[in-house]
């Protein structure tokens, strides 16, 4: 289960920082916008990015979310991506968080197919 603190922030127009593993074992960081549902916090990306490659290979990741007004108030969440989401949902997730962020739908092209991944929490910290 989200946490609710990790929730309001996942439900803000605030912005994470995702970390995934590289082949090589060296950390790659990310700044993504965030969504969640009632047990996963979710991240939505291309399958031909960096990001996706390193979450098939190694599921582990860690989110950082902070607060668009105070960013010294943040969330932690460290997990494993459990279930990706592809298709026609993938495409309306990316579309419902830019109108979050930006008040339209998702504008760049998009290279390859949009994918969800469900990161299921090991750990939820908040400040």
């Amino acid at each position: 289960m989200i946490d609710a603190t990790v929730r309001s922030l996942c439900e803000g127009k605030n912005f994470a920082a995702l970390t995934t593993l590289m082949p090589g074992g060296q950390p790659q960081t990310h700044v993504m916008w965030v969504g969640c549902d009632d047990e996963h916090v979710l991240i939505n990306t291309e399958v031909h990015r960096q990001k996706f490659k390193n979450v098939e290979a190694d599921p582990r990741v860690t989110v950082a979310i902070i607060n668009a007004e105070n960013p010294y108030s943040f969330a932690e969440v460290r997990g494993r991506v459990v279930e990706t989401v592809r298709g026609p949902e993938a495409r309306a997730h990316i579309d419902a968080l830019s109108q979050r962020y930006r008040n339209e739908d998702y504008q760049p092209q998009i290279q390859s197919e949009r994918v969800i991944l469900k990161i299921a929490p090991d750990r939820q910290i908040s400040r």
